[in-house]
């Protein structure tokens, strides 16, 4: 039985993911520019591979965080749909999670394309 408690729960685990998956990207792309700098300025072998290293975990973060917000948004999708079924078609909560999830399909549709 879906409660208006669970789906602010979803909501707030959909938007929690989404923040993360920016977070992932943006220490992505600042460990690929330290990565380059430090191969322009000659760095230690050593360290330029513990670098990489660091740079290649951050990288396999993205794809499992995008997994996480799939399945974190199917999960709303399903109990916003269960809500309407039970007529609670209003309300401030289910106008979030629509919204979040709008958020969130543009997000998937914008890295698609």
């Amino acid at each position: 039985m879906a409660t208006v408690r669970n789906l602010k729960i979803k909501t707030g685990t959909c938007k929690r993911v989404v923040k993360e998956l920016h977070s992932y990207e943006k220490e992505v792309e600042r460990e690929a520019a330290k990565t380059a700098e430090m191969k322009e300025k000659g760095a230690d072998p050593y360290d330029l591979k513990q670098q990489e290293n660091v740079l290649g975990e951050s990288r396999m973060m993205i794809p499992d965080c995008r997994k996480r917000l799939e399945a974190s948004l199917a999960d709303l999708k399903a109990t916003l749909a269960e809500l309407e079924e039970s007529n609670q078609k209003e309300g401030a909560e289910i106008e979030e999670a629509r919204s979040t999830i709008a958020d969130v399909e543009r997000l998937f549709q914008s890295t698609e394309a």
